[in-house]
């Protein structure tokens, strides 16, 4: 299947999360990049840092609500985990669905100014860096935050363990 991702994405969400930001006094630090930052790969190289910096924004189907999970870019979801957390399979939101239930679209997908009633979980495995950086709303945008900013702008309700870490040989 060929994923295209129109660089920019949903400019509506970014203009959404930089006025989300406003609010907080932080809309300066929001980075825009020429290029995609749409996968961990592509953010690592727009922003010249390691991927596991990268907080990517997984997005599953729920008990009748969604589920954001923000990871380190390294990390994977941990099947095992997530249905002993949150007691349902680890169900992906299909590629259409996701502008229409989290409010962001493919490739910018973040916790921040998301759809009302969309539950937002920190994983772990970010908590091994000082500063990540999450997409903020559309294909080629990021912003830098420290652990406890991501904290407090997420909204997050808690902190979980739901993923497994590449073996460091």
């Amino acid at each position: 299947m060929l994923l295209c991702i129109k660089l920019g994405g949903n400019d509506m969400a970014l203009d959404k999360v930089k006025n989300y930001f406003k609010t907080h006094g932080i809309e300066h630090r929001v980075m825009e990049f020429e290029v995609s930052s749409a996968t961990v790969e592509l953010a690592a190289k727009a922003l010249n840092c390691e991927g596991s910096r990268i907080a990517k924004t997984l997005t599953f189907y729920g008990n009748d609500d969604v589920v954001l999970v923000v990871t380190a870019g390294d990390a994977k979801i941990d099947n095992t985990k997530y249905k002993t957390k949150f007691g349902v399979k680890a169900k992906m939101l299909k590629f259409e669905d996701l502008e229409t239930l989290v409010g962001h679209s493919a490739g910018g997908v973040c916790p921040f100014a998301v759809n009302e009633g969309v539950k937002i979980y920190l994983d772990e495995s970010l908590k091994r860096f000082q500063t990540i950086f999450p997409a903020c709303g559309s294909a080629n945008s990021a912003i830098e935050l420290t652990i406890p900013e991501l904290e407090k702008y997420s909204n997050q309700l808690e902190w979980v363990d739901v993923c497994k870490l590449p073996d460091l040989v």
